[in-house]
């Protein structure tokens, strides 16, 4: 089994993302939590959401702004079985363009 970071980027703008009700927020959440269940064995770290960001060089730091909004971390037997997991990801449906990244992360050594 390997691991696989996922890395979800959000197409929405910000004025998108306010337009979505109470409703269809507790509906999104609701279908994390089905998806979640049904991967449970699959999932290393479920994710969280991707707020505040820097970026750290030799230079300094400095705040950044990008579309990637959350993470999730799986263990499957490849990388095609890690995507097919993450194909069923709610944030998938949650606006027209979200995608999701899926790299593996090898263990070293």
């Amino acid at each position: 089994m390997s691991r696989f970071l996922a890395i979800l980027d959000g197409a929405a703008d910000d004025e998108s993302k306010n337009e979505l009700s109470d409703d269809q927020q507790a509906e999104f959440l609701a279908a994390w939590g089905a998806w979640a269940q049904v991967h449970e064995s699959a999932l290393v770290d479920p994710g969280a959401p991707l707020f505040r960001k820097k970026v750290v060089t030799k230079a300094g730091v400095e705040d950044f702004t990008d579309a990637k909004v959350a993470y999730a971390i799986v263990e499957a037997g490849s990388h095609d079985e890690a995507a097919r997991i993450l194909a069923a990801h709610p944030h998938l449906t949650l606006s027209a363009g979200n995608t999701i990244e899926v790299l593996e992360c090898p263990p070293l050594g």
